[in-house]
């Protein structure tokens, strides 16, 4: 099949979709795009089930490197006030996990944005192709009416004005017989008529689950970076209160970046199988919910020479009877008018509808050109394919750069806030020079005064 003008399966699409599939009994799935059939879905939530199962992981990991810190430090004498060894490195090492997570905090904010771009692309190629079936039969309605009022007015004046030429007579109905199969040619250009699925509706859909998408992994970016900043400042103030509290939202933020991580690698790994062919999923997923037949929708997915134009024959007989009608009304003016005075405005008023009518035509060929609606279709399979997927990319490195920040930091944060100082008043106070005993300090006199007679000058 051919693929739309400009898109091309790019290498990420390629390796994600040569990645073994297996549903939950671990059976191989075949990579094809297939989300009706309970394998696949199976398949797509075993990658979830993996993110899963990394949280778990990361979870017991954390919890037995604290209980191992905790219960097997050995103990040191009372009397000790030096920090334990290796206190500066803990600090160090959460310091530096939490300015990786800033680092990937840029990043996700960066796959946030080319995702949502994507989807904006997506949504105005389907807006674009709904205005181009709207002008369509916008079209056919309004040249249908106007050669419809034709008929019953200018045809039937025209008629009764020439009564008395037979010949006359059997011209006009020529030209209304024409006009007739002109209206009936045109109906059946009108192909999206009636179909249930609306391209505007989808777009809203498309935009009103991305609006919320959006917001949510603001939120979540927003989240970790004060986690990580409020985490920063308690341990340059070192204050407990603050980092306990801070070590608790790093855990809940860790489990939203995994569970993050485990929806965006399974929509990665679905569309992937999607972009790697995309012709036949949606020619299929199109013909079953338009009922249009399968010559219109290959005309208008592929658009190449080997697939012909549906409407060849209804656009071939519509000219030919417009340009029947043209000469038609040419010889009636020529034959009718010297003869019939009365004729001329009815006449004039069919050659103004018969040059509207030959102009909207004109534009329906250019419209039901495979051409542009095929273009809207390439833009929709690159914003999907290309922004979307690298999006959804590097939503996953961001994912994963904080999970790994924040279990550096889970681990870290407790040995970190045990070796901040205490900060007892009283303790404070004992140290102070209003607890130290008053020691009476005699001055010595001076040698030059030991001498009798000496008097001490005044200062």
């Amino acid at each position: 099949m051919g693929a739309p003008p400009g898109y091309r399966p790019s290498a990420w699409v390629h390796l994600l979709h040569q990645l073994p599939r297996a549903d939950f009994q671990l059976r191989p799935v075949p990579s094809g795009f297939a989300p009706q059939e309970r394998e696949y879905q199976q398949a797509l939530l075993l990658v979830v089930a993996l993110a899963g199962l990394g949280l778990g992981l990361s979870l017991i990991l954390i919890a037995a490197y604290l209980i191992r810190v905790c219960c097997c430090q050995p103990p040191g004498p009372p009397s000790a006030k030096s920090p334990p060894p290796g206190g500066g490195c803990v600090t160090w090492s959460c310091i530096a996990a939490l300015l990786i997570g800033c680092a990937g905090i840029g990043i996700g904010f960066y796959g946030n944005s080319e995702t949502s771009d994507g989807v904006s692309q997506l949504s105005s190629a389907l807006l674009h192709a709904n205005h181009t079936l709207s002008a369509i039969d916008h079209l056919v309605l309004e040249t249908v009416e106007r050669l419809g009022e034709a008929v019953r007015t200018e045809l039937t004046t025209l008629e009764e004005v020439l009564t008395q030429r037979t010949e006359l007579v059997a011209a006009t109905r020529g030209a209304r017989r024409q006009a007739e199969a002109v209206t009936q040619q045109l109906q059946g250009l009108a192909f999206w008529q009636g179909v249930p699925l609306s391209p505007l509706q989808v777009a809203e859909d498309v935009s009103f689950v991305e609006e919320y998408r959006w917001l949510a992994y603001v939120l979540l970016l927003l989240l970790q970076l004060l986690v990580c900043l409020f985490t920063l400042l308690g341990l340059a103030k070192q204050s407990k209160w603050l980092v306990i509290m801070m070590t608790v939202m790093s855990l809940v933020v860790l489990v939203l970046s995994w569970g993050s991580l485990g929806l965006e690698a399974a929509t990665a790994v679905g569309l992937s199988d999607f972009c790697s062919s995309p012709d036949t999923y949606v020619l299929n997923l199109t013909q079953e919910e338009t009922g249009l037949g399968s010559d219109i929708l290959n005309y208008y997915f592929l658009c190449n020479q080997a697939v012909s134009n549906p409407f060849q024959q209804r656009l071939t007989l519509s000219q030919r009877a417009l340009a029947n009608i043209h000469s038609q009304l040419q010889g009636l003016e020529r034959e009718a008018v010297p003869q019939f005075p009365s004729a001329q405005k009815p006449l004039l008023s069919l050659e103004e509808t018969l040059n509207v009518t030959e102009g909207n035509f004109h534009q329906l060929v250019a419209l039901l050109h495979c051409r542009g609606l095929h273009k809207d279709y390439g833009a929709a399979l690159r914003g999907l394919c290309e922004d979307v997927l690298e999006g959804l990319l590097f939503l996953l490195l961001f994912s994963l750069l904080s999970a790994g920040a924040l279990a550096t930091a889970l681990c870290s944060l407790p040995r970190a806030w045990a070796l901040f100082p205490p900060r007892n008043p009283s303790a404070l106070c004992s140290g102070s020079r209003l607890s130290e005993p008053l020691h009476v300090r005699l001055e010595p006199a001076s040698p030059l005064c030991s001498f009798p007679g000496c008097r001490r000058r005044p200062h």
